[in-house]
């Protein structure tokens, strides 16, 4: 197409070339016919209209390389840093999202969003942030088992228009198309009609029975003064309102156009598809139509146009337009995000279920709190480097005390557990040979960290951090809780009565989880919590001079730590 292109502008150069000669040649020196003319340009303007096709498909065709070298790079695991990661859309203070690495390069959300539009990729982050009850999950589960194979819906709805990141906030749209209408009357708008035919009729007169300017300049002041002071600010008012939620409308249309396209079987993706239509008229040619509203009236702009826009009070009939737009639809638009958001967010997570055949979907189980992961991998990392272990904590072993030395995998696995429970209650695969799991609420403390702006330190910002887990943990679902160093930035006296008071109160209120340490004396714990609590813990050994790890969880405490050998390992003197 590249080698097309180039041909075509050659040719679109030669014909020009030609033209001037043949204008030379039968103009100036009357060698022929001037018709000869036409020739060039009926052959100019059909290379300009090839032209333009091979631009599209050319620029079409370099969007699905994108498009597919990214799938590749999923596939081969080396997507970080090439997809979009929703760093705006993680919620402040969140009890997992960046413990877990829900958001930002690298991230889950990176992983998976495959979204068009920022009403896809708001739906996709509050299923990450918020998890789904069972038979939300399940119904999630049914869906993309359809849409795995909608190889062509995606490459399509990934070709749709431009770089996400300018899209429309799908709030404000729906913001402004379910705002008070700005006009109580229609005095403006028939004002506006009256001076507009005045306006026409006298430009006719004038151009026509030679009747003078005078009339038609006397409309166009008369057209001055009524957009002034015949709702005026009203008028001012609704064109403003439009401008942010008129952004990439073309681009929401056209991903409506082809969802709308699509034929489904399941329930749920019928009942999506049926959203996009209203009274009859699909959601896409409901914003179509809005769109071209704005294209038009965004022609005021022109400076050839302008004097035409003033005579016939153009910013009046558009604001009565939009108008009327918004009291025709806009009660619908909310529904249309919604179902246009869930339906992209579906194709995410299918995308994903195609390129990670092996990766099961969990089965989610009713009552009390349980994980049971058979094999589980954090699906974060690369094939070749994932070490998996197998987990299972229910109404019998409730919590493991995690020790071990630096960098041998404990806070992995806290992390692995995490995200596979976030991917199962989001209706996602996970990556295990096998996951049964209740509904859990998450809490963590993987990545609490000080803040010089509030004056907190990591400690107080820990304790925090265990409030808001010890709040959740009231709540309706059991709590998964996964504590990595817990309380480690105080004495450790202090540090066994706060973690043992701590867990206590975490398993009163029925939830299960992970506590992860570097003081062996909180592996004593396990006495406190019997026969609810048991010791795992994660090793190192020597190979070849250097500290390696293997990453394999086993039964009971570890036996030794490898900080001196950490430190002598970079130039330490200890």
């Amino acid at each position: 197409m590249q080698r097309r292109e180039e041909r075509i502008s050659n040719l679109r150069l030669l014909v020009f070339a030609a033209g001037l000669i043949v204008l030379w040649a039968s103009w100036w020196m009357q060698w022929f016919s001037i018709y000869w003319i036409v020739v060039p340009i009926v052959a100019f303007v059909a290379l300009a209209i090839s032209h333009d096709r091979t631009i599209r498909g050319l620029k079409r065709a370099r969007l699905a390389i994108a498009h597919y070298e990214r799938c590749i790079a999923r596939v081969q695991d080396k997507w970080a840093g090439t997809g979009r990661g929703g760093e705006d859309l993680q919620p402040a203070e969140h009890p997992y999202a960046a413990d877990l690495d829900l958001f930002g390069k690298g991230s889950l959300f990176e992983l998976l969003c495959t979204a068009r539009t920022r009403a896809g990729e708001q739906v996709l982050a509050n299923w990450l942030t918020a998890l789904a009850n069972p038979e939300t999950v399940r119904a999630r589960q049914d869906a993309l088992k359809e849409l795995r194979n909608g190889l062509d819906l995606r490459e399509d709805l990934a070709l749709l228009g431009a770089d996400i990141n300018t899209g429309i906030l799908p709030e404000q749209l729906a913001r402004w198309a379910t705002a008070p209408q700005a006009f109580a009357s229609m005095g403006p708008r028939i004002v506006a009609f009256v001076v507009g035919l005045y306006n026409v009729l006298a430009l006719v007169a004038w151009a026509v029975f030679d009747t003078g300017p005078n009339f038609f300049l006397l409309g166009l002041i008369i057209a001055v003064l009524s957009a002034r002071h015949i709702g005026g600010n009203a008028v001012k008012e609704v064109l403003s309102a439009i401008d942010e939620p008129g952004r990439e409308l073309d681009v929401l249309a056209k991903v409506l156009a082809r969802l709308e396209q699509e034929r489904f079987e399941h329930g749920r993706l019928r009942d999506l598809h049926a959203a996009l239509t209203t009274e009859g008229m699909n959601a896409s040619a409901c914003i179509m139509r809005l769109r071209k509203l704005i294209a038009a009236h965004e022609m005021r702009g022109n400076q050839l146009f302008a004097i035409v826009a003033l005579m016939l009070m153009w910013d009046v009939h558009f604001a009565y337009a939009f108008e009327a737009w918004r009291k025709r639809y806009g009660a619908r638009v909310q529904q249309w995000l919604d179902a246009l958001g869930e339906l992209e967010a579906l194709c995410s997570l299918a995308a994903y279920h195609y390129e990670r055949p092996d990766d099961p979907f969990p089965e989610i189980v009713e009552g009390k709190a349980l994980f049971d992961g058979v094999e589980i991998g954090h699906p974060l990392l690369s094939s070749g480097a994932c070490v998996r272990n197998t987990v299972r904590l229910d109404d019998a072993t409730r919590v493991f005390i995690v020790s071990g030395s630096n960098m041998s995998g404990k806070s992995t696995l806290l992390r692995t557990v995490g995200i596979n429970v976030v991917l199962a209650l989001a209706g996602a695969p996970v990556r295990a040979r096998s996951l049964r799991v209740s509904p859990l609420a998450i809490g963590a403390t993987l990545r609490v960290q000080d803040s010089i702006q509030s004056g907190d330190s990591r400690f107080y910002a820990e304790i925090r951090r265990l409030q808001m887990l010890s709040e959740i943990a009231r709540g309706p679902l059991p709590l998964l809780f996964l504590l990595d160093e817990i309380l480690h930035g105080t004495n450790s006296h202090d540090r066994k009565i706060g973690a043992e008071a701590v867990i206590r109160r975490f398993l009163a209120s029925g939830g299960i989880g992970f506590v992860t340490t570097h003081d062996l004396s909180l592996t004593q714990a396990v006495d406190q919590f019997a026969p609810h609590a048991i010791n795992v813990h994660f090793e190192d050994h020597i190979e070849n001079g250097k500290l390696a790890f293997d990453y394999t969880m086993r039964p009971g405490v570890v036996q030794k730590s490898n900080a001196l050998e950490l430190m002598r390992g970079i130039g330490l003197d200890v």
